[in-house]
């Protein structure tokens, strides 16, 4: 069941992204190399709990830690480590708040000292994040859901990547992940899918691999990769359906 949101709500979801931006920012320029992901988790956990917030990942069962870090071939779910990162990493980081009982996600991909020196990984990254602001203009009121798949598939797939297909976007709100799925391709004849409302509050995400749209498990049971370990990324914001048209939340 989908729960769509009132205005109160939003602005309360509003607040809390604002607030998970002012993470990102300050934690941004401490991505570098040298530095580990566990580092890198009790940063962003401090940051977080001096915004007013609680880390959102801490509310899935078994998983404790603030962000998720994956690096190059890992996709997504990558528990931070004494891993150290390296100039030219890929790295993306996945983060979310709990502020006043409301959700925020938010995930970026970025090579660790700038711009890769293969331009065909800096494409892929841009592709990546382009499409994720293409796919939020579809969310309009009125419009269907399988429009932002349709979008996904379009620029990843028409690109020449793959879409991670068991991996989606997803609602949320008093729950990190709520109904509906967002998927990352289509599905279904678009008219099949579910109708956009206004109140609905959805995180976004553009989850893609350079290779293969095969994924498997690592040891941990947490931690995904591509199957030919091929360059991976993720970009996702949370956004919200208003009369406005879709505002970004994170």
């Amino acid at each position: 069941m989908v729960n769509l949101k009132s205005t109160q709500e939003i602005a309360l979801m509003t607040e809390g992204g604002k607030r998970l931006r002012a993470v990102v920012k300050e934690l941004t320029p401490q991505i570098k190399a040298g530095i580990t992901t566990k580092e890198l988790d009790d940063k962003a956990e401090a940051l977080i709990k001096a915004q007013g917030g609680e880390s959102s990942f801490k509310s899935v069962p078994g998983y404790l830690f603030s962000t998720c870090t994956p690096i190059n071939e890992q996709i997504v779910h990558t528990k931070p480590c004494d891993r150290v990162l390296k100039t030219g990493d890929v790295l993306t980081l996945d983060i979310g708040m709990l502020y006043k009982g409301w959700h925020t996600d938010y995930a970026i991909t970025t090579v660790i000292g700038g711009e890769s020196k293969d331009p065909k990984v800096n494409k892929f990254l841009k592709i990546g994040e382009d499409t994720l602001y293409l796919a939020i203009k579809e969310a309009k009121i009125g419009g269907r859901l399988g429009s932002i798949s349709k979008v996904i598939e379009r620029e990843i797939v028409g690109n020449g990547y793959f879409i991670i297909k068991e991996l989606t976007g997803h609602g949320i709100g008093k729950k990190l992940h709520e109904d509906p799925y967002v998927f990352g391709f289509v599905d279904r004849p678009i008219n099949k899918t579910a109708v956009i409302k206004i109140g609905l509050v959805i995180a976004i995400e553009i989850i893609y691999a350079m290779g293969t749209e095969t994924m498997v498990y690592e040891e941990d049971n947490w931690s995904i990769i591509t199957k030919d370990r091929s360059l991976s990324a993720c970009f996702e914001h949370t956004i919200a359906v208003t009369d406005q048209g879709p505002i970004i939340l994170t």
